[in-house]
């Protein structure tokens, strides 16, 4: 059986964000519940040194649309725009890459394989072929910032479990 880039990448990405936005709901309904002012959970960190909940579920869209797109024009960047600071913004995110994803042709994925691709932050770079990029760089940081989102919601209080950060696996049909 042949395995494809895109099965490596895409399912487990959209698994992954789909499992993001459940805990989206889960923070918005913690909140509602608890009287917990939103900006508590959006602006949460585990250490000072690190970046906030809604950096962290930017960062799952950033590390998946964005890796595709970055591999699209041959080069990726982090993304230094500012991040929703509202559990609509941040879904509307999550949704607007699970829907691109979606769309996506398997064959346009499976096709990267052997493509130039550089990760550029300012003066620095590092060379990668496409699917070394993607399956080296893009997916661990995209499941970093997914289990750091998640982390940061268990510790501030919402109920979360390991079915939470998993999701629907995808079971034989």
């Amino acid at each position: 059986m042949a395995f494809s880039l895109y099965a490596a990448i895409i399912p487990s990405d959209l698994q992954i964000l789909n499992a993001v936005a459940g805990l989206l709901d889960k923070a918005e309904t913690f909140c509602a519940e608890t009287g917990a002012a939103p900006e508590e959970l959006i602006d949460a960190r585990l250490a000072e040194d690190m970046l906030p909940f809604a950096y962290q579920v930017k960062s799952t869209v950033g590390h998946s649309l964005g890796a595709i797109e970055g591999v699209r024009a041959g080069v990726f960047s982090p993304d230094r725009s500012a991040f929703p600071l509202d559990f609509a913004g941040l879904r509307a995110a999550v949704t607007k890459a699970r829907d691109a994803l979606t769309a996506i042709e398997p064959a346009e994925i499976d096709g990267f394989v052997g493509r130039d691709m550089r990760f550029s932050m300012g003066e620095r770079h590092m060379d990668f072929c496409a699917e070394e990029f993607l399956l080296s760089f893009s997916q661990p940081n995209f499941y970093f910032h997914a289990t750091t989102a998640y982390d940061i919601l268990r510790w501030k209080g919402v109920t979360l479990g390991k079915r939470d950060f998993i999701g629907q696996p995808r079971l034989r049909a």
